[in-house]
């Protein structure tokens, strides 16, 4: 089985509040009287449980009728549903079919037809027409749109690197209160030296949604945006000190957004980057068989370091307490030599594809004394940094899937430097 990603969040614009009883009836009955834009915000609630019942068919079928219409928000509604295979079984070319029908018209739609060519979903890829349906979204007020186009301009993941356009994009993402968008500006400014900038731009993100001491990597985009904008105001100090093995380790990674269920390759070429190769993740995916916008196999992944001369091997520990204490003390040792570690985590609830989901990230750090383990992450904003708590650490790192290796046995992967 391979691993495979979560997806980067592909969000609708609209969104309702909570609603009384007697506004629901009132959107249920302009519905049903054909009214697009009240059969769209009824299909939300149903989706979201606000005001009513969760019902996720139901929901489906008011979207259509919105769509059917020609509403583009609400065919925008419906592509991410054949997208993500919620309640409709996925199939990203119909997906596609219903995002370049509105795209024109939806900013949200626009940000996922970009995402489809960015990550191959239902089309051939195509990273620079991704980034220009971006940009239209960006201009249209799609904050998202604007931060993961400043991120693949700043990393130069699909098209060339361009820092002019990745900050230009980057401070539309926060003029437009986008948390990944603040999130990443105020990465910009820290390195810059401004440290001032950077937490006020971190500050803004953290306020957008709850957060908690920690967070963890499963939670949704915008929460997750909020709490690394939390960690990072943590780490600041720790980022600009010298490590004290067995205290505390931090190694900068140079981070790149994934693309769409590319978490693996991403993964593997921050890894491979900061070991001095310069290849992307979509590079990196395209050493393996597997077709772009798929999950891949993590003994293609070991093949392909071998492809651009570098020497990893595969460890594994078992899924008991005593393994997950030998796979961290080689964290912290590895981490203590300045080498960051690849690890598989395994995700499960309903919300899942088959009740779980796979994802490859980077561990490039630890803080002893708290008991917290750093992230690097090709699923968050650059630069991809996020707190984990061990107990967290141990509940999530473990894999079954991550490929034919595994055998289908679950245990804590992991990619190092094979220093033999």
């Amino acid at each position: 089985m391979k691993s495979t990603s979560l997806p980067i969040a592909l969000v609708c614009l609209l969104m309702i509040m909570d609603l009384p009883a007697k506004d629901i009836a009132e959107l249920q009955n302009l519905a049903a009287g054909g009214d697009e834009k009240a059969q769209l915000e009824l299909a939300i609630a149903l989706r979201d449980g606000k005001g009513i019942a969760k019902h996720d068919a139901e929901a489906m079928q008011w979207a259509h009728k919105a769509a059917d219409a020609g509403l583009p928000d609400a065919l925008d509604f419906v592509g991410f549903a054949y997208l993500r295979g919620a309640v409709v079984k996925r199939n990203p070319p119909i997906a596609i079919a219903y995002f370049k029908s509105a795209a024109d018209e939806s900013a949200a739609a626009a940000f996922n037809l970009g995402q489809c060519y960015f990550g191959a979903q239902g089309t051939e890829q195509d990273c620079a027409k991704a980034l220009d349906w971006w940009k239209k979204a960006a201009e249209r007020g799609h904050g998202r749109a604007a931060a993961v186009a400043a991120m693949a301009y700043h990393a130069g993941e699909g098209i060339p690197a361009d820092p002019v356009l990745a900050r230009k994009l980057a401070e539309r993402a926060a003029e437009l209160s986008d948390p990944s968008g603040l999130v990443f500006l105020g990465e910009l400014h820290f390195q810059a030296g401004e440290i001032d900038a950077a937490k006020a731009q971190w500050n803004k993100a953290a306020k957008l949604f709850p957060t908690t001491a920690t967070g963890h990597p499963a939670q949704p985009s915008g929460n997750a945006s909020a709490q690394q904008a939390a960690d990072l105001l943590k780490l600041i100090d720790y980022r600009q000190r010298k490590s004290e093995p067995g205290k505390f380790a931090f190694v900068q990674m140079p981070h790149i957004l994934q693309g769409y269920n590319n978490c693996g390759s991403t993964a593997c070429a921050i890894f491979a980057r900061f070991h001095g190769h310069t290849l992307g993740g979509w590079d990196y995916k395209k050493l393996c068989p597997s077709p772009l916008g798929t999950g891949t196999d993590w003994g293609h992944l070991l093949d392909a370091s071998a492809k651009i001369g570098q020497k990893w091997k595969l460890v594994t520990y078992t899924p008991d307490d005593k393994g997950f204490v030998e796979a961290t003390n080689m964290l912290k040792s590895e981490l203590d030599a300045g080498r960051p570690v690849i690890v598989d985590f395994k995700y499960i609830g309903p919300q899942y594809p088959n009740g779980s989901a796979g994802h490859t990230l980077n561990v490039c750090g630890y803080i002893a004394k708290e008991d917290l383990y750093i992230l690097c992450n090709p699923a968050v904003a650059t630069p991809g940094l996020q707190l984990i708590t061990a107990d967290d650490l141990k509940n999530f790192w473990r894999s079954d899937h991550y490929g034919a290796l595994s055998k289908g046995v679950l245990s804590r992967p992991a990619f190092v430097i094979d220093r033999s």
